[in-house]
């Protein structure tokens, strides 16, 4: 009991860091906090309390249960580490962002931890995207309880509140989301939260949304892009047409210890709270794996109001004069 109220206490200090460096009155995150306090204790009471999970007994690696992905990252994602999970466009950036959040409901669920996650944005990318969603957030297996919010005005708030939680220890998990290569986030802040998370055994997802590949101290960097989902199976193994099944994230392994290429349909079944490879063969058609729309349309609109462009030129035969 002394340690969940000693995790609490830290919760809230760090969500008090949170509304100082938002510029939001203290007061009001107070209020949040004793509205979540009373939420949590009403929980607590509902059902059994669960033991208290010692860092030491935490494992190394957290597996997807695809055998391989998990081959390839030699066992599953660090615990105790970066994994950085990056998309070529920005708008890609809602699949990355499912993708963090199927992870994190996925290590949760296999560690066991009440902790919560805490979620947070560059205010950079926050502007060209938005806040997470929480019904979504739901989809995927976390709840209104289950996630923190942080929201910096400057990208070195933003790192200094990632390093001050990951030393914490009190969070299932952080995620930290930006766009693009900023200059601010080189390799030295990489390291040194690196450090803090092997430090704290604690596990870092890095979301860089619209960026490009850059040297890091990641263990594992992951290119996210949407996938279709594929179409629900039934009992008897068949797969019912028509259907819209769990969502779909394809994933390529940039950086890893193994240099063979890796690339993949994997699917997040928010049910059972586990992944699972997905047949291309059971995919639909998509745009964004390797294909071209179908009906791509005009690339310019007409112009209007001004001079026809010259017609193009064919192929020029030349004839004998008639006279």
């Amino acid at each position: 009991m002394a340690g969940n109220a000693k995790a609490q206490e830290t919760i809230f200090s760090l969500r008090e860091e949170i509304a100082r460096l938002e510029g939001k009155p203290l007061a009001t995150a107070a209020a949040l906090q004793q509205a979540e306090a009373a939420a949590r204790v009403h929980l607590a009471m509902s059902k059994p309390a669960p033991l208290p999970i010692d860092p030491d007994d935490r494992p190394d690696r957290l597996g997807f249960g695809v055998t391989r992905l998990d081959q390839a990252l030699g066992g599953g994602l660090p615990i105790d580490g970066i994994t950085e999970m990056r998309t070529a466009r920005m708008a890609d950036a809602g699949a990355a962002s499912g993708f963090a959040a199927a992870l994190a409901a996925h290590l949760k669920e296999a560690s066991g931890d009440d902790a919560p996650v805490l979620w947070i944005g560059d205010a950079v990318a926050r502007n060209d995207m938005g806040a997470a969603y929480a019904p979504g957030l739901a989809q995927f297996g976390l709840g209104s309880g289950d996630v923190l919010h942080g929201l910096p005005r400057r990208l070195e708030d933003a790192l200094w509140l990632v390093e001050t939680a990951l030393s914490s220890g009190a969070l299932a998990a952080t995620i930290l989301e930006i766009r693009g290569n900023r200059a601010q986030f080189g390799l030295t802040e990489s390291r040194r939260l690196s450090l803090r998370a092997k430090a704290a055994r604690r596990p870092l997802l890095l979301l860089r949304h619209g960026g490009q590949e850059e040297a890091s101290s990641a263990e594992f960097r992951f290119l996210v892009e949407p996938a279709p989902a594929s179409k629900r199976r039934l009992a008897d193994g068949a797969m019912l047409k028509g259907s819209i099944g769990h969502p779909v994230f394809h994933l390529s392994l940039e950086k890893s210890r193994n240099p063979a290429p890796l690339s993949l349909l994997l699917e997040w079944n928010i049910h059972d709270r586990q992944f699972s490879e997905v047949d291309p063969r059971n995919a639909v058609a998509f745009p964004g794996i390797g294909r071209a729309p179908a009906h791509p349309g005009a690339r310019l609109p007409a112009s209007c109001d001004r001079q026809d462009r010259a017609a193009a030129l064919g192929h020029v035969v030349a004839f004998e004069r008639a006279s």
